[in-house]
């Protein structure tokens, strides 16, 4: 029985969280990011889906495979 393979999704932080509310900062720290230009490879979900929505002025999304 073969694994489905995974869709990921690899994010980058191009904004600094500095001056901005608390739950984006914390919904970077969910996402694996906490520094300027570090790019996380993340599950495609729905639920990463909607963090990457609620800080999209804060990240890119580098690649989608």
């Amino acid at each position: 029985m073969a694994k489905k393979a995974t869709k990921t999704i690899t994010v980058e932080q191009v904004g600094s969280p500095i001056r901005r509310p608390k739950e984006q900062r914390a919904t970077l720290v969910g996402l694996g990011l906490n520094k300027m230009h570090k790019r996380r490879t993340l599950e495609d979900t729905p639920s990463v889906r909607g963090m990457i929505a609620a800080v999209q002025h804060l990240v890119r999304v580098v690649d989608e495979g």
